[in-house]
C-alpha cells in the first residue's frame, strides 16, 4: 500500500510539474507572440482587453482574453482556442477582423498554441464587458470577411525548409509565426490586405503615422550587409551600434523581444539578414537636388547647434547612447516620416534587461519652424555621402499632428 500510495504521489507531483513547465513555456510564447500589446491598456491588468485600436475602416476593441468565463476564455476549451489560432474563427464560428493577426498565427503548432492556452488560463481572471467595434459601413458586415480571407489567408501551420538549417527554420517560424512581422513591415492597401509579393518590403502603419521599413531593401532596412550581432542586439536590446528603435518597433521590443532566449533572438536575426534583396530608392530629381542646395545650409547650422553634441560633427553617433545617422539607412529612405516625427516628437528607445536607461532624443516641434525641421532632416539625409533626398515645409507639417504612439 505505501508503495502504491507513493508511486501515486510522484504521479501528481509530476503531473504539477509538467503543468508547471507547460504554462512556463506558454508564458514565453505569449510574449514572443506580444499578445499583451494589444489585449491590455497600459496600466491595467493584462490581457483584460478594451484596448482602441484604430484603422482606415473605423476603432477596433481588443477582447478580454484572461480566463473569466463570462467575458474571458473562462469557458474555451484547447480545441476552440485552436481553432481560432488556426482558422480566424471564435469559438462560435464569427469570423476575426484581420486585426487580430491569424493570418501569421495560423502557423503556430498546436503544441505552442496549447501551452499558450494554458498560460491565459493560469493568469487572474478579469470580467470586463467586451466592446463593440465601431467601424464604418460596409466594413461592419463580417460576411465581407469572407471575401478579404479569400485574398489574403491561407490556412496551415508552418512547414520547415529541409534544404535550410534548424537555426534557419526556427527564425522564420517566430518570424513569420508569433511574431508576425510581416504585418506591419509589408504595405497595407485599401482593402485592408497585403500583397505576397511585396512581403517585408515595407509600408507606413495605417492611423499610426509610422514607417515600417523595408527589410529586404538595403537602402532601408535590409539586413544583408548587417552583422548577425547588431540585427541581434536591435531585436532584444532596442539598440545596436547601428541604430536604435522608437515608435511602435519600440513597444515590440519592451514587451516581447526583449525576453526571447539569446538563441530564439539569433536564429531571427539569420532568417532576417537571409532575406532576399530587393528594391532600390530612386535617384533624387531636379526638385529635389534644388530643395537640398536651398535648405542645407541652414540645416547645417540646426544640426552644429542643437544635434552634434549627441550625434557627433560629422554624424559618427557615440556608440549605443546617441545612434549614428551617418550611413544609417532609416535616415536615407524614400519615406522620411520617421526622422520627421523623431525631430518633432523625439522618443526613447525601450528601457529593456540589456539597455536599462536608455538615452532619449528632446523634441524639437515647439523650437523649430517646420521650413527649420524640413532643412535639418534634409541635412542628415544628405550629409557625410548619406544618399536621401530633400523634403518640404509642408511634408513637415503633415505630421505635427500624428498620434505620439
Amino acid at each position: 500500500m505505501l508503495g502504491l500510495a507513493l508511486g501515486l504521489f510522484a504521479l501528481v507531483q509530476g503531473a504539477r510539474g509538467q503543468d508547471a513547465s507547460t504554462i512556463a513555456q506558454g508564458q514565453y510564447l505569449a510574449r514572443a507572440g506580444d499578445c499583451i500589446a494589444c489585449h491590455s491598456n497600459p496600466g491595467d491588468q493584462p490581457f483584460a482587453g478594451g484596448r482602441a485600436m484604430a484603422t482606415p475602416f473605423g476603432t477596433l476593441y481588443s477582447p478580454d482574453i484572461s480566463p473569466d468565463p463570462q467575458t474571458g476564455i473562462g469557458a474555451w476549451t484547447p480545441d476552440e482556442f485552436y481553432k481560432m489560432m488556426h482558422t480566424g474563427r471564435t469559438r462560435s464560428g464569427a469570423l476575426l477582423y484581420p486585426a487580430m493577426p491569424f493570418a501569421a498565427y495560423t502557423r503556430v503548432t498546436r503544441a505552442d498554441a496549447d501551452a499558450i492556452f494554458a498560460y491565459l488560463k493560469s493568469v487572474p481572471p478579469v470580467r470586463q464587458k467586451n466592446r463593440e467595434q465601431d467601424l464604418r459601413f460596409p466594413y461592419n458586415n463580417r460576411n465581407l470577411l469572407l471575401g478579404w480571407r479569400t485574398l489574403y489567408f491561407k490556412e496551415g501551420e508552418f512547414q520547415p525548409d529541409p534544404s535550410k538549417s534548424s537555426e534557419f527554420n526556427r527564425g522564420a517560424y517566430l518570424v513569420e509565426g508569433l511574431g508576425h512581422c510581416s504585418m506591419c513591415h509589408t504595405a497595407i492597401n485599401a482593402l485592408g490586405g497585403s500583397s505576397k509579393s511585396e512581403t517585408f518590403q515595407g509600408g507606413l502603419i495605417p492611423a499610426q503615422e509610422w514607417y515600417a521599413p523595408s527589410l529586404t531593401s538595403n537602402r532601408e532596412a535590409g539586413l544583408g550587409d548587417w552583422s548577425i550581432k547588431d540585427i541581434s542586439d536591435l531585436l532584444q536590446a532596442g539598440v545596436s551600434a547601428r541604430g536604435a528603435v522608437y515608435g511602435p518597433m519600440a513597444e515590440v521590443v519592451y514587451n516581447s523581444l526583449q525576453y526571447l532566449s539569446d538563441s530564439d533572438i539569433r536564429a531571427m536575426a539569420v532568417y532576417l539578414k537571409a532575406l532576399p534583396s530587393t528594391g532600390e530608392t530612386a535617384a533624387p530629381n531636379e526638385v529635389q537636388t534644388q530643395d537640398k542646395l536651398r535648405l542645407s545650409p541652414l540645416g547645417k547650422k540646426i544640426y552644429a547647434a542643437q544635434c552634434a553634441v549627441c550625434h557627433g560633427a560629422n554624424g559618427e553617433g557615440k556608440g549605443w547612447d546617441f545612434p549614428p545617422l551617418a550611413a544609417n539607412q532609416s535616415i536615407q529612405m524614400a519615406s522620411s516620416v520617421n526622422p520627421i516625427r523623431m525631430v518633432l516628437n523625439g522618443g526613447y528607445p525601450p528601457g529593456t534587461m540589456r539597455n536599462p536607461r536608455p538615452y532619449g532624443m528632446p523634441p524639437f516641434a515647439q523650437q523649430l519652424s517646420d521650413e527649420e525641421v524640413a532643412a535639418v532632416v534634409t541635412y542628415i539625409r544628405t550629409a557625410w555621402d548619406n544618399h536621401g533626398t530633400a523634403i518640404t515645409a509642408e511634408d513637415v507639417n503633415a505630421l505635427r499632428s500624428a498620434p505620439l504612439n
